[in-house]
């Protein structure tokens, strides 16, 4: 095989095991560059006065990429870690090290794909090809029994034909070894942190969890959200998370497991809703309010509703809400509040630790009413029912 460099740039997919992108790199090449880049596009403030990534959710991803780096070294390989726009280091490190070509998985959120876009444009420049590869779903959508284009709206259609006529594929293996071109460069980690720490984060802290979730005997407990950070970053693939939990399925955990696929299903759902509608979970068709006051009030966990603050300030101190608590929140702003729920979305986006765009804003746009699977849409009626019963939120 003639000499070939491959570069990986790694984005939401931060494993070696079940990684399509850097198992092809590694069979296809003779030399492979792992990259990562802090891009600060994603450090900026939004729309809504919120951060894009609050402080708990970048030193989320500070370890996990810490985590990563420290895993790709001990294949032999390592983790150029960066600083800056990937439009411009990329290029930059294609000509140094002559790269033949650079591969990454594609994403389907507006500010994901236009990073891409940039990086592409930039490749072309200097006579490069940007590979890209899906594969941030549970099924793939080459495997789906229907095209983009014409997947069921109704998120219970969509469930049962691709329950019934499509299948999860097998997990790639996990890599051996990694080669490195002679001579690549060390670059400095940008960011303290205390290695002892790594053993809460990387792909060893994602299989633990999903130990604990099938040991864990209470049926009732939202147990998905102990997941779900790793597969924000791809720490964990949706792939590995389902074969691992439908391996261990029994009569007495069965209810539990249909819980957890059931959230590996809408998080599909949502990232194919976003491809088959571009940017449909970021805008709304109808009047929104906007009270600074009371908004404000509302994150600082100072609102007239006790369980709202309640959850509030452990969202502020955690990151972290399950599906009960993140709707009733939803709920309390929108109907309650009267608020913008795209105002709630970013203050999400800045808060969860496993924050995905297509997940986050999908979920808001439900609860508000105006999500693409008109069934599954909440209404104003769905909060007076919660308020009226006072339901515990689980």
């Amino acid at each position: 095989m003639s000499r070939k460099v491959i570069l990986v740039w790694f984005r939401n997919d931060l494993r070696t095991s079940d990684n399509e992108v850097l198992f092809s790199a590694v069979e296809k090449s003779t030399f492979v560059i792992p990259v990562y880049i802090f891009d600060p596009r994603y450090y900026t403030e939004g729309k809504y006065g919120f951060s894009n990534t609050g402080d708990l959710r970048q030193q989320y991803i500070v370890h996990s990429v810490a985590a990563l780096k420290d895993k790709l070294q001990k294949l032999g390989g390592d983790l150029l870690t960066f600083e800056g726009y990937p439009e411009e280091i990329i290029p930059q490190l294609v000509q140094k090290y002559e790269v033949d070509e650079v591969y990454h998985h594609r994403e389907v959120a507006r500010r994901e794909t236009r990073i891409s876009e940039l990086v592409e444009e930039s490749l072309w420049q200097v006579k490069r090809n940007l590979k890209h590869f899906i594969g941030h779903t549970m099924y793939h959508k080459e495997d789906l029994p229907f095209p983009i284009k014409d997947i069921p709206n109704d998120f219970n259609t969509f469930k049962k034909k691709t329950a019934k006529e499509s299948f999860v594929r097998a997990c790639l293996p996990d890599l051996e070894q990694i080669s490195l071109p002679p001579h690549l460069e060390k670059t400095d980690f940008p960011f303290e942190i205390d290695t002892n720490s790594l053993v809460n984060y990387g792909e060893l802290a994602a299989q633990n969890a999903l130990e604990t979730i099938l040991s864990n005997t209470d049926n009732k407990r939202d147990l998905y959200t102990t997941i779900s950070p790793f597969l924000a970053l791809g720490v964990l693939s949706a792939t590995q998370a389902f074969h691992f939990i439908q391996s261990k399925i029994t009569a007495q955990n069965k209810k539990k497991i249909n819980f957890i696929l059931d959230g590996l299903l809408w998080r599909d759902y949502y990232r194919f809703m976003l491809k088959k509608f571009p940017n449909c979970y970021f805008k709304s068709s109808n009047a929104l309010n906007n009270d600074s006051q009371i908004v404000q009030s509302f994150i600082e966990g100072n609102s007239d509703d006790g369980e709202s603050n309640a959850l509030v300030q452990k969202l502020n101190e955690r990151g972290e809400l399950t599906r009960a608590e993140r709707e009733y929140l939803a709920l309390y702003f929108i109907y309650e509040l009267n608020q913008n729920w795209l105002i709630g979305a970013s203050y999400f986006e800045q808060q969860l630790i496993d924050y995905a765009p297509a997940t986050i804003y999908g979920f808001w746009a439900h609860v508000a009413g105006e999500g693409t699977s008109v069934k599954n849409n909440r209404s104003k009626a769905d909060w007076e029912r919660i308020k009226k019963s006072k339901e515990q939120v689980v």
